[in-house]
């Protein structure tokens, strides 16, 4: 089989190798991959900053869909052909997150998805949505389920209001979902050219904060003093201030990401003031991600992203270090 793996960090370091191909063995499913897509964390896996002292070599990303192709022993979920996804956590299958079923992440506990070939258990998979391509699909493992998760701890009521931040995989999402809700969503961006894309797809107001950088006044202006209900927050340490700054009093945010170095201090008198509730979310259990795609079968939803090959991999990396995309970034495995 043919792999992307990480031999030592750094975007450069990639290599494009060749593997034997795995067999299945008992309870394990072989799966063609056809499509992969990146994570921001998959960057940082790939520099040596999400784990440095993890074990090399290893092959990347957690996100992926693909072909059944051969199945072990004792194996009856799945049959050849049936089209299928890695769920982000092999172990988690349901219920709450704990240490043990924390183990097992793609791409980084264990080898993910950036190949042609992966061996899988069977209960690390789903079935994937019938109307979406493989490209669609390979889109849903991390960014949807999170976005998903994080719509769900606002405990949204139609007529909601939701904060995105940025135009990445997570946010996109969170719009499109927020939208399924009847939520109404803000959005923040620096280019004005995805603000009006993110338009299309239902965004409701959006702002430029490289000329308008006070985007959490801006937000409170948005819904008449008040406060948004829910921020899906990707920034991390350098947003959470403005965010919480942004909630009403009870208001939820929901911390996905850690894009953005601290501006400023973290006022824990501002938390105390809001009644804020702050909800970590680490994706979610294959549970979820079965739960999620019933929702995008029903609405018929279609992921949003840009393509290109898999022999691509060092540049596409580079347009996310950039945060030059919209959407998710895809790579087609031939």
């Amino acid at each position: 089989m043919r792999a992307w793996q990480i031999s030592s960090f750094g975007v450069d370091s990639l290599e494009f190798v060749e593997r034997p191909t795995p067999t299945p063995g008992p309870g394990e499913v072989l799966v063609g991959v056809r499509a992969i897509s990146f994570n921001f964390r998959d960057l940082l896996m790939i520099k040596g900053l999400y784990n440095p002292k993890m074990r090399l070599p290893r092959i990347p990303c957690s996100d992926g869909a693909g072909e059944v192709v051969a199945v072990g022993a004792g194996v009856t979920a799945w049959r050849a052909g049936d089209r299928v996804a890695g769920i982000f956590m092999q172990n988690w299958q349901d219920g709450p997150l704990t240490p043990a079923r924390a183990k097992g992440a793609l791409g980084g506990d264990v080898d993910g998805m950036l190949a042609d070939y992966v061996v899988l258990k069977e209960s690390g998979l789903v079935r994937v949505p019938e109307h979406l391509s493989f490209q669609e699909a390979a889109t849903l493992p991390c960014a949807a389920v999170t976005a998903w998760n994080a719509l769900a701890t606002g405990d949204l009521k139609p007529g909601a209001t939701v904060l995105i931040l940025g135009t990445g995989g997570v946010s996109i999402f969170a719009l499109q979902f927020a939208r399924l809700r009847g939520a109404r969503v803000l959005g923040i961006s620096s280019s004005y050219e995805k603000l009006e894309r993110a338009r299309g797809l239902g965004l409701d107001a959006g702002l430029n904060y490289r000329d308008n950088p006070d985007w959490e006044r801006w937000a409170v202006d948005q819904t008449g003093g008040e406060g948004v209900d829910l921020v899906v927050e990707v920034g991390g340490v350098g947003t959470l201030s403005r965010s919480l700054k942004a909630i009403r009093v009870g208001g939820t945010i929901a911390q996905v990401g850690v894009l953005a170095d601290a501006a400023e201090p973290l006022s824990i008198a501002m938390i105390l003031h809001k009644m804020a509730r702050i909800h970590g979310i680490y994706v979610g259990s294959r549970r979820d991600f079965v739960e999620m795609n019933k929702a995008v079968s029903l609405a018929v939803l279609r992921p949003v992203g840009e393509e290109f090959h898999w022999t691509q991999a060092r540049e596409v990396l580079g347009r996310m270090e950039e945060a030059s995309h919209f959407g998710k970034l895809v790579l087609t495995v031939e």
